[in-house]
């Protein structure tokens, strides 16, 4: 989370876990879980996260601080207690593979608004995507993949196997093929009957003939997935940061060292933009949780696909060592 925001998540989230076995397909259903997992969440509803700096008068509970690589990770729920009347108010998440994060208890805080002093700005609306500074660049400084990217990617990645049913997919040339063609052959298959796939939202027409399906951005304050209107066909919903670096990347030639260029003339000698010496490769848990939460998995096809997919995981993370590296896998047919 950026510093001053928040969010609120809206499925349960943290403990109590409940094994898949023991809740049964509608009670995960209930809980948002459409295809079996390992445990369900019946944790609370609408808890809101905050960037660990925002957060004030709140002390960690030793007996709670448990984690992997040194670190917290939530596992015994709520670790901040209230300095004042020291009850249990918070979750501070930070341990290896995690974000930093502090979630507050929905029933144990109240959202209550204080002036800061500050002029409030206009709140973002989908103009915020044509701004250069809303792009999200696909390499972090130190030269790594970035990592609101992969988690992107995994969320888009769910949905485009949904849409799809987990047909091959044709991705439209350029940026979108560059940087996304490799998620989208690790988890979709290669071959013929390919749905095609292109780029649409504010500020760019929408390609004609229309594309089987469209990867839209979502809102920059709502998260709503943009729609052109009266199109109810199938959408992939993208981190809009990414989906304005794919839609709107930029002039990123050199300056000339001398003298200036004549209007309408580029550099031919650009330097190849940053990339990490392996393809970005999409979050696998952001693409797993999104997937089980969609209720199109439960399609006879697309269960198939869960299914294999849970079955290939499962059989890398029997060999695979204690924080090892990226999950590889292709996926083959499923029709």
């Amino acid at each position: 989370m950026q510093p001053a925001t928040y969010a609120v998540d809206p499925r349960p989230t943290g403990p109590p876990w409940r094994l898949w076995e023991e809740v049964g397909e509608d009670a995960a259903a209930q809980q948002g879980v459409y295809a079996p997992v390992f445990s369900v969440s019946f944790g609370a509803r609408n808890r809101i996260v905050i960037a660990p700096g925002d957060s004030r008068s709140m002390a960690l509970i030793p007996e709670r601080c448990e984690g992997y690589c040194q670190g917290v990770d939530g596992r015994a729920g709520p670790n901040l207690a209230c300095e004042g009347c020291g009850r249990a108010v918070a979750t501070r998440m930070d341990d290896c593979g995690l974000w930093q994060t502090v979630w507050l208890e929905p029933g144990a805080v109240v959202r209550r608004r204080r002036p800061s002093g500050i002029p409030a700005g206009p709140s973002p609306d989908w103009d915020e995507l044509e701004r250069a500074e809303h792009r999200i660049p696909p390499v972090e400084p130190d030269g790594s993949w970035s990592r609101r990217w992969e988690a992107a990617a995994g969320v888009a990645m769910a949905h485009l196997v949904a849409a799809t049913e987990g047909r091959p997919v044709v991705l439209p040339a350029g940026p979108v093929t560059e940087l996304l063609g490799h998620a989208v052959g690790r988890y979709l298959p290669a071959g013929p009957d390919a749905r095609t796939v292109g780029m649409a939202g504010p500020g760019i027409r929408t390609p004609q003939p229309r594309p089987d399906v469209l990867l839209v951005p979502c809102h920059p304050l709502t998260g709503t997935p943009w729609r052109p209107p009266g199109d109810d066909a199938a959408v992939v919903p993208l981190d809009s940061g990414v989906w304005a670096y794919l839609a709107h990347p930029g002039e990123t030639s050199p300056m000339p060292a001398t003298g200036v260029l004549p209007d309408g003339v580029l550099r031919d000698d650009y330097p190849l933009p940053p990339r990490p010496w392996r393809p970005l490769t999409p979050h696998h848990r952001a693409f797993e949780d999104t997937l089980v939460g969609l209720p199109a998995i439960r399609a006879p096809q697309l269960r198939r696909y869960h299914d294999a997919y849970r079955s290939w995981t499962s059989d890398w993370a029997s060999t695979a060592p204690c924080c090892g590296g990226p999950l590889i896998l292709r996926l083959r047919s499923q029709a």
